[in-house]
C-alpha cells in the first residue's frame, strides 16, 4: 500500500519539480554546485559536505539578488534614455553649430578683405603721382587681387576644417546613438527577464542556467558607462584674426570715472582698473558671478571703425565689449544693450563665454591679452587673443541705435576680497 502511495505521489510531481534519477521532489538547493537536488540526492556521497539549503530559501536569495539588480538597472535605463535624447538633440545642435561657426568665419574675411581693399586704395592715393601714371593703377590691382587671393585661400581652408570637424563630430554622435539604442534594449530585455524571474515558483527560478545567466547579464549591464559622444567644438578651428590691419585703428581708450561702480578703483591715468571695498552681497542674487562692478570707457562711438587691447592677465573673472547707451544711461544696471566675452576662472579650469546669447567657448589655456574690434557701419564686434593673433568670436549684422562705449567688469565676490584688475594697452604710437 505504502508503496502505491508512493509511486502516486511521484506521478503527480510535475516533470520540472521532480528528480530525474529518484523522481522525487526537488525541495533543496545545493550552493556548490548550483543545481536543485531530492531527499535522495542530498544523501547521497556527491553532497555530504557541501552547503545545502532550502529551495524556498535559496529562491529567495535569488529574488533578494534581483530585485537589487533592478534597483539599479532601472534607473540606468532612464539614464539611458535621457542621454540618447540628448544625443539625437546634440546632432541637430552640432549643425547648427558648424553652420553659425561658417558664417561667423565668413563674416570675419569678408571684414579682412573690405580692410586690405581699403589699405591698398589708401597706400596707393599716398603714392606720388598716381594720377598720371597708369601702370601704378595696374601694379597695385594685382597686388589687391593677390592678397583678396591669399585671404580666400585661408578662409576657403577654415571652411574644410569646420566641414572635416562636423563629419566628425556627426558620426560620433551617431555612433554613440547606436550604443545607447543598444544598451536600452538589453537594458529592458534583462528588467523585464528579471521582474519575470521575481515572480515565478522557487524550483523554476531556481533553474541556474537561466539564474546565473541573467544575473550575470544585470551585472554586465552595470558595469558598462553611460558615456555621451566626445564631440569637438569648432572654435578649435582656429581663425586667424588680422592683427596688423586692426593696429591702424587702435584707440587709446581711457576709463569714465563718472560710470565707475563703487566698488572700483581706477588708476591715475584712467588705463586700469580693480577691485576694492567689495560691497556685501545683494540679497536676492543667486548668480554665481555678478560683473555688476563695471566701468565705461570716456570714449563715445557713432560712426567708424575702432579697436583696443586690454590686458586680463590678473583677472580670474572679467567681462569686456560694447555698451550701447541708447536709452540716455550713464551706468548700464542690466545686460540690456551690451556685447560681452567673459572670461572665468574656477579652479584650474578656464572658460569663456559669448553674450547674447549666452553661449560658451572651448579654450585650451588661460588668455593673457583681448582684442576688441568695432566697425560700426557694417554692425561688427570681434573679440581676439592677442598674443596668438587669433579669432575668439565676432558678432555680425548688428545694428546700432546710438553711441557705442567700451564696458570692462570685473567680478565681485560674495564675500572677501579680490586682487582682480584690468588694464587697456595703449597703441604703440603712445607708448612711452
Amino acid at each position: 500500500m505504502s508503496r502505491r502511495r508512493d509511486l502516486q505521489r511521484r506521478r503527480s510531481i510535475p516533470g520540472d519539480a521532480a528528480c530525474r534519477d529518484h523522481r522525487e521532489p526537488l525541495l533543496l538547493f545545493c550552493e556548490d554546485e548550483q543545481v536543485t537536488l531530492c531527499r535522495q540526492c542530498f544523501l547521497s556521497q556527491e553532497h555530504r559536505n557541501h552547503v545545502v539549503r532550502g529551495v524556498h530559501e535559496a529562491a529567495e536569495n535569488f529574488r533578494k539578488l534581483f530585485r537589487e539588480l533592478l534597483r539599479a538597472l532601472k534607473p540606468k535605463l532612464e539614464a539611458a534614455k535621457s542621454l540618447l535624447a540628448e544625443e539625437q538633440e546634440n546632432m541637430g545642435m552640432v549643425q547648427a553649430e558648424e553652420q553659425n561657426f561658417k558664417e561667423m568665419v565668413k563674416s570675419e574675411y569678408e571684414m579682412m578683405i573690405r580692410l586690405v581693399t581699403e589699405e591698398n586704395e589708401m597706400n596707393f592715393q599716398n603714392l606720388p603721382g598716381y594720377t598720371f601714371n597708369p601702370h601704378l593703377r595696374e601694379d597695385n590691382q594685382g597686388l589687391l587681387i593677390k592678397l583678396i587671393a591669399e585671404i580666400e585661400k585661408k578662409y576657403q581652408e577654415t571652411l574644410q576644417r569646420l566641414s572635416r570637424l562636423g563629419r566628425e563630430n556627426m558620426s560620433k554622435l551617431q555612433q554613440s546613438e547606436v550604443r545607447l539604442y543598444e544598451q536600452i534594449v538589453s537594458l529592458h530585455g534583462v528588467t523585464a527577464e528579471l521582474e519575470k524571474k521575481c515572480a515565478e515558483p522557487s524550483f523554476l527560478l531556481l533553474k541556474v542556467r537561466d539564474a546565473r545567466a541573467l544575473e550575470l547579464s544585470g551585472v554586465s549591464l552595470l558595469s558598462q558607462g553611460l558615456e555621451p559622444a566626445r564631440i569637438t567644438d569648432p572654435s578649435l578651428c582656429q581663425t586667424p584674426g588680422p592683427s596688423k590691419m586692426l593696429e591702424l585703428f587702435q584707440r587709446p581708450i581711457t576709463l569714465d570715472p563718472k560710470t565707475a561702480n563703487s566698488c572700483l578703483v581706477l588708476s591715475e591715468d584712467l588705463r586700469s582698473v580693480k577691485l576694492e571695498n567689495v560691497q556685501q552681497e545683494i540679497p536676492g542674487i543667486p548668480d554665481i558671478f555678478d560683473f555688476s562692478a563695471s566701468v565705461l570707457g570716456v570714449e563715445s562711438f557713432t560712426s567708424g571703425r575702432h579697436y583696443w587691447e586690454v590686458d586680463v592677465e590678473k583677472a580670474a573673472n572679467w567681462q569686456l565689449g560694447i555698451f550701447e547707451d541708447s536709452t540716455a544711461r550713464l551706468i548700464p544696471k542690466s545686460s540690456e544693450g551690451k556685447i560681452l566675452l567673459t572670461g572665468s576662472l574656477m579652479g584650474t579650469k578656464y572658460t569663456l563665454w559669448v553674450f547674447p546669447p549666452l553661449k560658451g567657448i572651448y579654450l585650451e589655456e588661460q588668455i593673457h591679452k583681448v582684442g576688441v574690434f568695432l566697425d560700426y557701419k557694417y554692425g561688427q564686434i570681434s573679440f581676439y587673443d592677442v598674443t596668438k593673433r587669433l579669432l575668439i568670436y565676432n558678432f555680425s549684422g548688428l545694428v546700432f541705435k546710438g553711441a557705442v562705449r567700451p564696458i570692462f567688469s570685473l567680478c565681485s565676490p560674495n564675500e572677501g576680497t579680490s586682487a582682480d584688475s584690468l588694464s587697456i594697452c595703449l597703441p604703440d604710437v603712445f607708448a612711452v
